[in-house]
């Protein structure tokens, strides 16, 4: 079975809502109407019993009527436009006196009832409404009068209100269907320009935007976050457009140079020397385009928070320590002088294999960056409840202007001024990458021809 329309759910979830409404407001007023016109008749039936007891003589253990003659002569004796009906019996039900307009038939004693109580019954087919009131002398009763009204215009009149509220019923519920059709139809006119926009929104076309609507509703909300959304899609495709370009071209570079090299290397004999010497360039470029495709494979893989963290208590001591050993072998090509300032022993918990990449990176960095007989300093110490892991080296430093820069994926500074130094711009990239997984701050101020510090900020563990 084919849905309803959002806009026409809309209509008929409203309308659903309306007849309930509607329905208890019919039955209140229907209710109240009814009310007023049982009670208008009620109020009838009391006048005369109280009228009807006052020409009653009671004489011993029996009752008669003061001036029979003359209230048989009176309206009684007509059948009018809202008749009453009157009869009196004595205590065992027997009629004594009844008014003329009942003619042959009589009021029903209805035991059930009880005395004084108002209740609907029958006369000759004839809906009325009658009571029962008991005629005492002294304590004992000795009679009773029967008072009945008829309730034919009562009766039509409700009737006559059940079918104006049944028939208007529908035919308002149909009028307010296709006004809130309407309604919802104008209030959801944003949700087609969405779906128009998203229908011509492509890989290759996200540069379109809903339009907002000019009422700041909950659509509006909707349609800049979805305007947001496709803001962030297009830059993460340009970003990802970007990475695979800049990937090429790092990836194509040291293949190009291998090319080149064994291409010279077979175009005529040479000697042993002159062949170890280009076989040893290459396996360098072939070792350096491995470190690119590790890069760029670490870089992907953290690229998403989908990568399930290791949580475990490590000793930053020993972190550094032990990547300062194995980068041994630059410190001493450099004669890099190491100072290590550790106040204390320090415990984080955190992912060990990813925040000893982000150490190795950075002081891999230092080193590099770092000139001959230079100086690299690591100091960890305690801040308010905070561990402050400081990497300081007397380098070539950044320039100023590209400091908001060196995060960015293969973005090297002063890579022309520099060309000796070597590397693929992804370093830093990972670093910030990684930091954002492990909740690490992480800042680098430097000064060109001055040198780098490089400040982590982590939470400090209990040793216990």
């Amino acid at each position: 079975m084919q849905q309803l329309s959002f806009k026409n759910r809309i209509a008929s979830h409203y309308i659903v809502t309306t007849a309930l409404l509607i329905f208890v407001v019919f039955f209140i007023i229907y209710s109240i109407i009814k009310f007023s016109v049982y009670s208008h008749v009620n109020n009838d039936i009391t006048s005369e019993v109280e009228k009807h007891l006052s020409e009653i003589e009671i004489v011993g253990n029996s009752f008669h009527l003061i001036h029979k003659e003359e209230w048989k002569e009176r309206e009684h004796n007509t059948l009018d436009v809202n008749p009453v009906f009157i009869q009196f019996v004595d205590q065992n039900r027997n009629v004594i006196e009844k008014s003329p307009n009942l003619k042959k038939s009589s009021l029903l004693f209805n035991e059930k009832k009880g005395e004084n109580k108002f209740f609907d019954t029958k006369l000759a087919d004839n809906s009325i409404r009658q009571i029962q009131v008991p005629i005492y002398q002294k304590t004992k009763i000795i009679g009773y009068i029967i008072i009945a009204m008829s309730l034919e215009d009562a009766t039509m009149v409700l009737n006559n209100l059940f079918e104006v509220l049944l028939i208007v019923y529908p035919l308002i519920l149909i009028v307010l269907f296709f006004i809130a059709r309407f309604i919802a139809g104008r209030s959801i006119k944003p949700i087609s320009s969405i779906i128009t926009t998203s229908n011509i929104i492509t890989k290759d076309n996200l540069i379109s935007r809903i339009p907002l609507p000019q009422n700041r509703d909950e659509l509006y909300i909707l349609s800049q976050t979805i305007n947001n959304l496709l803001d962030r899609i297009e830059t993460a495709i340009e970003r990802e457009k970007q990475f695979t370009s800049d990937a090429s071209h790092e990836l194509r570079t040291p293949l190009t140079v291998i090319k080149g090299t064994l291409e010279v290397l077979i175009r005529k004999p040479r000697n042993p020397a002159e062949y170890e010497e280009k076989i040893n360039f290459c396996v360098t470029e072939v070792n350096r385009l491995n470190h690119l495709v590790d890069q760029l494979l670490l870089l992907a893989r953290f690229e998403n928070q989908k990568q399930s963290l290791k949580i475990e208590k490590v000793y930053l001591n020993a972190i550094f320590l032990d990547t300062i050993a194995r980068n041994s072998t630059a410190i001493q090509s450099k004669n890099i002088n190491i100072t290590t300032k550790f106040s204390g022993d320090y415990y984080i918990e955190t992912d060990s294999y990813l925040f000893l990449i982000i150490v190795n990176n950075l002081i891999s960095n230092a080193l590099k960056y770092s000139n001959q007989n230079g100086n690299l300093t690591v100091n960890i110490k305690s801040i308010n409840s905070k561990i402050e892991c400081h990497i300081i080296d007397t380098g070539i430093g950044i320039p100023k202007e590209d400091l908001e820069n060196i995060f960015n994926q293969f973005y090297r500074s002063q890579s022309n001024a520099h060309p000796e130094i070597k590397g693929t711009g992804l370093g830093l990239s990972i670093v910030k990458r990684l930091c954002s997984l492990l909740n690490i701050d992480i800042t680098i101020i430097s000064e060109e021809n001055i040198g780098t510090r490089v400040v982590l900020s982590l939470f400090e563990t209990d040793l216990k």
